[in-house]
């Protein structure tokens, strides 16, 4: 069932149910009284991840208080979306985009992975997390995904489940359409994986390309930026083995 996209959505972490009242946080409160101007009666979409979405009434209680009342479901929870999105963190502007790009475009865990040639860092996962949740209420989504604390690549492939197949964007594979490669992939659980803006290291490229359970996709014939190659790589994916067929 599709997202009611006419109706204004919010995220809560309380439990969810007919009948249940919900007092939002004073942040939520400016949002929803200040921002958006709601007034008493309004309704709006509430989800938790969890309990699926509901529709919900306000009532203000007090000048300063905001009372959400569950009328009704709207969608039942669906499966958390499985595929994992590994990523070298990229400078704090183009890292907020790539995290809301990835929600957007069904990723179910972000993983950021420390490579030799990595820009950026991350310097707080409640900031990706925030992301992912205001990407979440923009777009539809009902589950939330998780956000992993950074992981250094050889640690992450040292430990890395032989079931979950990686694609790798590799930047210096000699071909240019990945589809006929996405084609002979049999695994259900993936994981994409898209280095940095200065690309994989010949020493991490040798490494990810022996292993058995990582495949290597070329994207296209012109160089991507990694915020570009993330969007192209979870399209692609998702189009040919993914959950847009």
């Amino acid at each position: 069932m599709r997202a009611n996209f006419r109706m204004q959505r919010l995220f809560i972490e309380a439990p969810l149910g007919a009948g249940v009242r919900h007092e939002v946080s004073a942040e939520q409160f400016n949002y929803l009284a200040n921002v958006l101007r709601m007034a008493e009666g309004a309704e709006i979409l509430v989800f938790n991840g969890r309990d699926g979405e509901w529709k919900t009434k306000l009532t203000f209680p007090t000048r300063k208080k905001i009372i959400l009342e569950a009328l009704e479901q709207t969608r039942p929870q669906p499966p958390a979306p499985d595929l994992y999105y590994l990523f070298a963190p990229l400078k704090v502007g183009r890292l907020d985009y790539i995290v809301q790009k990835a929600v957007e475009m069904g990723a179910g865990l972000l993983q950021p992975v420390m490579t030799q040639h990595v820009q950026g860092k991350i310097t707080s996962l409640d900031r990706l997390q925030a992301n992912v949740i205001e990407a979440a209420e923009q777009c539809g989504i009902l589950s939330i995904p998780g956000v992993a604390a950074p992981k250094k690549l050889g640690d992450l492939l040292e430990k890395w489940p032989a079931d979950r197949r990686i694609i790798f964007c590799d930047e210096g594979d000699e071909g240019q359409n990945p589809l006929p490669i996405l084609s002979t992939v049999k695994e259900t659980k993936l994981a994409l994986l898209v280095g940095p803006e200065g690309g994989f290291s010949d020493e991490e490229r040798t490494a990810l390309r022996s292993l058995p359970f990582v495949t290597a996709i070329p994207l296209g014939p012109r160089i991507l930026r990694a915020d570009t190659a993330a969007v192209a790589a979870l399209a692609v994916i998702q189009a040919a083995i993914g959950d847009w067929r």
